[in-house]
This record gives C-alpha cells, structure tokens and sequence, in this order.
C-alpha cells in the first residue's frame, strides 16, 4: 500500500533530497545534486519563500521511500502572467503509476486552499530553476543545472492527463565543428557597436555585487516575453549570483555597456557536472570537497546558460560579440563541447542564430501542463 507524507522534519527532508540517489543508483549518467545546495533551495531561508509557498511530500511503501514531489504556488508568476497556475517539482518516481496519481492528487489538494486552475511542471520553483523532463537523448549525463529523468516520467505524467505546454532545447559545439565565422567578424563588430558608444566587457568581479544587481534588470527585462517567464527579485537573483560566483570565470561572464549603463549579458559556466557525477549522494564531506577543487581545471565541456539584450539594442552585433567571445574563451581553454541551454522551441531568432553557427539540437525537454 502506497502512503504520502508531508515533509515536515529535518530527517523528512534528508530523505526527501535523497531518493534520487537511490532511484538512480544505477544509471551511469545520473549526476546526484549537492546535498547543502539542495537543502539550501529547499529552506525557508531561501528568498523564493519570502514572496511564495511550496510544500514537499514523500511516497512510501512500507519503509521505502518510492515517489517525491513538491507543490508550487509561485505569487510572482501568477502576479506578472495574470493567471492562478500552480506548479509541480522536485518530482521523482519509481515506474508506477498508482504512485503518480497519488502524489499528484497530494498536490492539488494542497493547491486547492489557492483555487489555482492549472498545474505545470516540472518546475524547481519556476522556469529560473531547473525545470522540465528530458523528453529525447537519454544516453548522455546532463550539463550543469540542466535535468535529468528515466524515459518513463513523460509517460507517467502523460498517462495522468497532462499535455505539453512547451518544450525546450538544448543545442550543442563540438571543438572542431562550430562556425567560426563569428569570431572572424568580432572585431568589425566591436567596431560598429564602439561607433555607438557600445562595449562588450567582462564582468568585474571587484564591484560584483554592483554588476549582479544592473544585470539583474537587464535579465527581468530582456525575458519578459518568454514563455513561463517570471522576474526574479534582487534577493533571488543576488543568491544565484553568489552560488555562480565560485566557479565564474569571467571571461565567460560578459556585459554589454552603452554609455555605462548595462543593456545586455552573457553567461556561460563550466559543466560542473564532469565533477559532480562522481561525488556520491552529492556529499562533498569528507572526500568530495577535494573531487570538486580539484577537478574544476580539468573540466573540458561548459554550458551557455544565458544571453539577453534588451529590446531596443538587438540586432546591432551585441549577440553575435557575446557569442564570439566565450567561442574564442571555449577555444583557449581547449574545452571540447559547449551546450546552450535551455531555448524555447519557438524562438526563432536564437534558434537560427544557432543553428547558422554549426549548433545542432542533441536533447529537448518539457514542461506540461493539466487543467484542475
């Protein structure tokens, strides 16, 4: 008999962080998530809480833990999208589907004191946090912050009655095999962006705190029109920028600047995941701390996480500068693969821009959704 119990202790929550561990303990290309991060994410000390609710629950048969799941009411999202969504995340399940039902049915409940109409997910809160199933290429481990799942969880979800919502693409470099033409045009493009009184510069690690803050507008602005976006606040994105900031190179990092204020960025990070797929449970104590500092030079993939201009200045050769920057970085540090990651599937203008630099899909992803 399978039973749901909320997560309301310390050691609730330990095996709530835990079960994927377990789930995949078999599966080469599951890459665990830091056990302190994750509990980081999960407390209530973390700013998302300040402004929204989630509350997390765990499937047991008998003494073992087989499903995991948290319902989701984002006020912020709701608030900008003028909508009453509720979303699901952190969700993790053996193949069954009594055991699904049960944990979403959990969730509506909970969300029903809210008269939300529609539940989407995964999210892990939003669609700023990881968020989606892996829906194609299951035979490679993801790159930082990116999901990972059995097959089985989109048939699950669909057997439930939800639908795709969007879906999300991950394109992928190899070393030998993007277009160098970006960075043979660089230096005209700084040119004409220069005659314009514009700069593509690093991000300065010394005035850091001041820089996060001004590209935190340029981020709530310039993706204000994606699909599932929901602004971050200062706090929220202050505490990613910190948890970045260990493992930032700023050559990767890079602002674009017109008459000092700051219009656009750019940001890539090693794929960390080289590292964490062989710290097991996700524990950096008492061994994995030394894996994980002494791996970081040894990494050799790294993952595009973000590039945003605002409305106004695209199109000028800002993108392609940004792009053509961490391609000559991606080549001086010899990295062999590059993945950007995530873009929405009907945005035309990165995809072609991708697409026309030698980039090809290699995995998609989805976020459902189910009237309630």
């Amino acid at each position: 008999m399978i039973k749901i119990i909320p997560v309301e202790d310390k050691k609730s929550l330990k095996a709530f962080i835990d079960f994927p561990h377990s789930l995949y303990k078999d599966d080469k290309n599951y890459v665990p998530e830091l056990f302190l991060a994750q509990k980081d994410l999960l407390s209530h000390k973390h700013p998302f809480h300040s402004h929204s609710k989630a509350k997390y629950f765990l499937a047991y048969e008998g003494s073992e833990v087989v499903g995991r799941i948290a319902g989701i009411l984002n006020n912020n999202y709701n608030q900008f999208t003028n909508t009453n969504a509720g979303f699901f995340g952190f969700f993790d399940t053996i193949n069954d589907s009594v055991v699904v039902d049960l944990l979403l049915q959990e969730v509506k409940t909970w969300l029903s004191q809210f008269k939300v109409n529609t539940l989407l997910g995964p999210c892990n809160f939003s669609t700023n946090e990881t968020c989606a199933t892996l829906i194609e290429n299951f035979d490679e481990p993801p790159f930082a912050m990116m999901p990972y799942n059995f097959p089985y969880y989109n048939t699950l979800l669909e057997n439930a009655g939800f639908v795709k919502n969007v879906d999300l693409l991950a394109y992928r470099f190899d070393e030998n095999s993007y277009n160098e033409k970006a960075v043979r045009l660089k230096s005209a493009f700084e040119k004409r962006l220069a005659s314009k009184n514009i700069i593509v510069r690093p991000i300065d690690k010394r005035r850091f705190a001041e820089e996060v803050d001004k590209v935190s507008e340029v981020y709530n602005q310039a993706w204000d029109k994606n699909l599932g976006f929901v602004p971050m606040t200062k706090d929220e994105f202050r505490h990613m920028a910190k948890d970045l900031k260990q493992v930032l190179d700023p050559q990767y990092c890079l602002v674009a600047e017109h008459e000092g204020r700051i219009i656009g960025f750019g940001l890539a990070i090693p794929n960390i995941n080289e590292i964490l797929i062989n710290i097991k449970r996700g524990r950096l104590f008492p061994t994995g701390i030394f894996k994980l500092l002494l791996g970081l030079k040894k990494i050799r993939s790294v993952r595009i996480i973000a590039l945003g201009v605002l409305e106004e200045y695209r199109k000028m050769g800002v993108e392609a500068c940004f792009y053509a920057s961490m391609m000559e970085r991606f080549k001086e540090l010899k990295m062999k693969t590059a993945e950007a990651s995530w873009i929405l599937e009907n945005n035309q203008q990165m995809c072609m821009a991708l697409e026309n630099m030698n980039a090809r899909v290699y995995k998609k992803y989805r976020i459902y959704e189910k009237s309630i």
